[in-house]
């Protein structure tokens, strides 16, 4: 959002630089900024969390049903586990570059078109990975599937900026974080129960299912979110006095902001903490058949679980924390002069500096050279839970931040926050199994925390120590305190 005190000039798409010139100001005549988030009551406003909120677990409800069958799909296609792993990279691959599009069109369109679009592509690239007889097909169908499944996590995150204000918002947040991560938490019990009993294919047509409920559901009780006037669409209209329905919008533009030396650092930041969580659910099903003997889809699958109720428990608990620090730096700085957005981030210190590089290092240890028995079990899920707590207590605040300073941009900064990453970790990922076969997994858990450590805890800290003069050093569109 501008930071011009001239209240008329802030909705002038003069103002606005060449990436945004149609995007123009969530603040219209009619509705003040305190109003704007009034618009639905608080019970709507619960119904579009959890709306949004289903859709947001559908990418990650997908890529964990599918780890605990990939020694099943190797099997049945006569491959290998590091070849079909190579599938989860290029979901997060086409993960990445779908929530680009998304964030750019829902900026300019709408929120709802998005979904009412990209959930049909999930159904339909579900249904072919379950009709998949070979590598390349199933190649195709689960970048489909992913690319129709990419709006939920950055798109959501514009909605919940369209509807709490600053001071709720890391709350809101949390909550719908939380939601979405019941997909990590539940879909490798799911998917490995269903592929142990009827084959891993019918785990597809689940996903097709679920998909479908979310297309309906969105169809029916889902409303525009985004501001009054603040669409691109509107602004353009106005600007050309056209009726044009269709515009095209450059995917690429939600980069743009990653020249804010901020969110280009939390969102590296973001990498290094979330890849030891990858490193491990990727190489799981085969280091428990190998250690503890565990070849039982279901219980490869139950073996994900801590991960998910790890980050089922973190999300939220992060939200709140992060809103306290964001009222108690309010409360300090009277001024919009003196807002210091960048205290929400002081609780990610915890997760990245300690409890991520912690936790993956000891799962690694206990995983090569603890023992096999059931005590040695369940420390390795006590190492599981730590990691997937840890890893949300940066990654739910780092959202809040992206949307709290780009709130008119709020979709886009979660995209570029998602597509960077998610580019990146694909590469990575492709990396794991081999990784592992080759140097055990004591080595890759143990390279996959100094990652964490120095990465994820050294960008946090000094965006958290130097976050004035760092958002100072480029000229951007800040967003302000009543934002």
């Amino acid at each position: 959002m501008p930071t011009t005190n001239d209240h008329d000039s802030r909705s002038s798409t003069t103002e606005l630089d060449e990436d945004v010139q149609y995007c123009s100001d969530e603040e219209t005549p009619l509705l003040t900024k305190t109003s704007v988030y009034d618009r639905f009551t608080r019970r709507k406003k619960r119904v579009i969390v959890g709306l949004v909120s289903w859709c947001g677990l559908m990418p990650l409800f997908t890529t964990g049903s599918f780890f605990p069958t990939i020694p099943d799909i190797a099997r049945d296609l006569n491959s290998s586990g590091a070849v079909i792993s190579l599938a989860v990279s290029l979901s997060v691959l086409a993960t990445s570059i779908g929530a680009l599009f998304a964030a750019s069109y829902s900026s300019f369109y709408g929120r709802r078109p998005i979904y009412l679009l990209s959930l049909p592509l999930l159904v339909g690239g579900s249904i072919g990975v379950a009709f998949a007889q070979s590598i390349p097909a199933l190649m195709v169908f689960r970048f489909l599937q992913a690319f129709g499944a990419s709006p939920g996590l950055s798109v959501g995150a514009g909605v919940i900026g369209d509807i709490y204000p600053l001071e709720s918002r890391g709350g809101a947040m949390g909550v719908f974080f939380a939601a979405c991560l019941l997909g990590p938490a539940l879909a490798p019990l799911c998917g490995g129960a269903i592929a142990q009993a009827v084959g891993w294919r019918v785990t597809q047509w689940v996903v097709a299912g679920a998909g479908a409920v979310g297309l309906g559901c969105m169809w029916l009780l889902f409303p525009e979110t985004s501001h009054p006037s603040a669409r691109g669409l509107d602004a353009y209209r106005k600007e050309t006095d056209s009726n044009a329905k269709l515009v095209w919008v450059n995917p690429l533009r939600p980069l743009a902001l990653l020249k804010s030396p901020n969110l280009l650092a939390v969102t590296i930041a973001g990498l290094f903490v979330l890849l030891p969580q990858y490193v491990v659910m990727t190489a799981l099903p085969f280091v428990v058949a190998e250690k503890y003997g565990i070849t039982n889809q279901s219980f490869i699958g139950l073996c994900y679980l801590p991960v998910g109720l790890g980050n089922l428990v973190g999300a939220p608990l992060a939200g709140r924390l992060s809103d306290i620090f964001v009222r108690r730096s309010l409360h300090k700085n009277k001024t919009q002069k003196d807002w210091y957005p960048e205290a929400r981030l002081q609780g990610t210190l915890i997760g990245a500096g300690c409890v991520v590089p912690l936790s993956v290092l000891g799962s690694g240890l206990v995983s090569q050279f603890g023992g096999s028995s059931a005590p040695w079990l369940a420390l390795n899920a006590a190492c599981l839970f730590l990691n997937g707590l840890g890893a949300d207590l940066v990654l739910s605040p780092s959202a809040a931040y992206g949307v709290d300073i780009m709130h008119s941009r709020s979709a886009e900064s979660m995209a570029a926050n998602n597509g960077l990453r998610s580019f990146l970790m694909a590469g990575l990922i492709a990396g794991v199994v081999p990784l592992v076969e080759h140097k055990g997994i004591a080595a890759a858990t143990g390279l996959a925390a100094g990652f964490a450590w120095i990465g994820g805890f050294g960008l946090l800290w000094t965006t958290v120590m130097y976050g004035a003069k760092m958002r100072s050093s480029v000229k951007m569109e800040y967003s302000t305190q009543e934002d």
